[in-house]
Parts: structure tokens; C-alpha cells; sequence
């Protein structure tokens, strides 16, 4: 099927698999650190009772990493004369890094201030996201609404699990 595309429409496919394959990917990366404490570290720490059960975590953040994905395709594919442009997908790429700090930081490290500060600076991350997204497609800014919400709820139950152990 692919052959009987236009180039055009084959390179927009390639950049869309492309963005959703490189967020996905930075899920695997914090997933790794994650998987470390899970049966370990993480069950002896108390938590709040607003948190979601853990079999919740892996398909949230599979579908956010997918929304992630699709709306940093929907800025990549104009035209990068730009440098707004250019600098709105740096500000994605550092969001998305942040993300995968967190991962290692909270729990890689076993650092829940250390995590609270990574989480704090990824909320404002993602708002700058949404901002500059804004500029070029209000659909990619939206796609991330999910996402800052999840994060928002993360900020939360980080400040509280400081709180309380």
C-alpha cells in the first residue's frame, strides 16, 4: 500500500511512527529504573489513599506516551524555517527528558524530594510545551492535556508521599 503513496504522504507516515516510537521509548528508558523498585522499594514507602492501583500506571502512561507521540508529529511535520519552530520542539525534547528523570531520580535513586523537584520542574515543562505547541496546532497543545493532568496527579501524590514518610 505504501508503495502507491505519494512521497509526501509516506514521509509524514515515517514522522508520525518516528515521534509516537521515540516517546514510547522514553517510557522503556524511566520504565527500567521503575521496574528496579517496584517489588522492592516502592511497597515499603506508605502512600496516600488517593493513589491508583499499580496495574493502572502501565496504560495510562502507554496511552499518554502515544498522545505525547502524535502531537509532537503535528508540530514536527511544518516547516522548520521557523526557529520558533525549532525551539518549540527543544522545549518538547527537554519535557521529555524531565520524564525520564523523574523515573530515574524517584526510582532509580529512591529520592522522593529529589523526584519532587523533578516532577515540579516537568508540570511547568509540559504548561511550556502546551504554549508553544499553541502557536503552531491547537490540536497538539490539547493532545497533551491528558498528560498534564497525569502529571499533575503525579506532582500530587509525590508531595504527599514526602509529606508522610
Amino acid at each position: 500500500m505504501t508503495r502507491y503513496m505519494n512521497p509526501q504522504a509516506r514521509k509524514k507516515i515515517f514522522k508520525l511512527v518516528l515521534s509516537i516510537a521515540a516517546c514510547l521509548s522514553a517510557g522503556v528508558m524511566g520504565s527500567f529504573f521503575t521496574a528496579q523498585s517496584v517489588d522492592s522499594w516502592y511497597p515499603l514507602i506508605r502512600k496516600p489513599p488517593i493513589s491508583p492501583p499499580d496495574w493502572v500506571f502501565a496504560p495510562v502512561w502507554t496511552v499518554l506516551y502515544i498522545l505525547m507521540g502524535v502531537s509532537f508529529f503535528l508540530i514536527w511535520i511544518h516547516k522548520f524555517e521557523n526557529r520558533q519552530l525549532k525551539n518549540t520542539l527543544t522545549i518538547f525534547i527537554f519535557q521529555l527528558l524531565l520524564n525520564i528523570l523523574w523515573s530515574v531520580v524517584f526510582f532509580g535513586f529512591h529520592s522522593i524530594i529529589g523526584g519532587l523537584v523533578v516532577v515540579i520542574l516537568l508540570f511547568g515543562a509540559i504548561l511550556w510545551t502546551m504554549k508553544t505547541f499553541s502557536i503552531f496546532s491547537k490540536a497538539a497543545a490539547i493532545l497533551l492535556v491528558p498528560y498534564i493532568i497525569w502529571v499533575g496527579l503525579a506532582l500530587v501524590l509525590n508531595l504527599w508521599i514526602f509529606l508522610i514518610n
